[in-house]
């Protein structure tokens, strides 16, 4: 009887999936390779790259994967990339400068003697205006001439983002023929007067604004003679800095 001959088995090798497998895994080690070998990566360089991983792994148009991945690449691969908003000290002193050019600019026809003075410090830009300028001694109520330069000024602070410090002033003696038994309170009823007329006039955010009595605890210049105190008796207008001059 005639032996049947043996089925012939089929040819050897590994499986079809290991080969895709493996030449997934060696692309994906390509792609990281790629990474590497760049110190700084640009962001169309990697868009390319990417396009073309899309197309070796089949990944069809409509996903969000690969677009997102391209900005968090760049964003770790960049050095001090989160400090890239953020604004330096010569920034600051670049934007409190504008900011004193234009209240400068505002009050050029009134800052023609000690009683209003534009000056900058590490907390912004500070315009000091004397007692003499806006009230009545020992009263908080604004004289009518000052109305018109508190609305210049209110025309400034508008159209900028900083918030306001309105801080009232006082020497260090007792108030005389005032209703305030303390320089506390007439500095402190001073700059709520100045803030809410603000208020009225512009179109400024009450969260912006901020009202603060300081007494005698700030003087502009020692308390030693009577010049001196009626420097000091003023109230501040701090255009304040979003970041402090260091």
């Amino acid at each position: 009887m005639a032996r049947k001959k043996k089925a012939e088995s089929g040819g050897g090798g590994c499986p079809g999936w290991m080969a895709t497998y493996g030449d997934m895994v060696t692309l994906i080690l390509c792609f990281f390779v790629l990474l590497y070998s760049f110190s700084t990566m640009d962001a169309k360089k990697f868009e390319a790259v990417a396009a073309s991983m899309q197309s070796a792994f089949s990944v069809q148009p409509g996903g969000k994967t690969m677009s997102t991945a391209s900005a968090v690449m760049e964003g770790s691969l960049r050095e001090n990339q989160g400090d890239t908003d953020r604004p330096t000290d010569s920034d600051q002193v670049y934007n409190s400068n504008r900011v004193l050019a234009l209240v400068q600019r505002a009050l050029k026809d009134d800052m023609k003697s000690e009683e209003i003075t534009v000056s900058v410090n590490d907390r912004g830009v500070v315009v000091a205006i004397s007692e003499q300028t806006l009230f009545e001694e020992g009263s908080a109520k604004l004289r009518p001439e000052v109305l018109r330069i508190l609305y210049k000024i209110g025309g400034v602070l508008e159209k900028l983002p900083n918030d306001i410090s309105v801080e009232g002033h006082t020497d260090s003696g007792i108030p005389e023929r005032s209703v305030y038994i303390d320089n506390w309170g007439l500095s402190s009823a001073r700059a709520s007067r100045v803030t809410a007329y603000l208020d009225e006039i512009t179109g400024i955010s009450q969260n912006r604004l901020r009202a603060v009595g300081m007494g005698a605890s700030a003087p502009m210049v020692p308390n030693v003679s009577e010049e001196n105190m009626k420097l000091n008796r003023r109230v501040d207008i701090v255009i304040l800095s979003v970041h402090p001059v260091r």
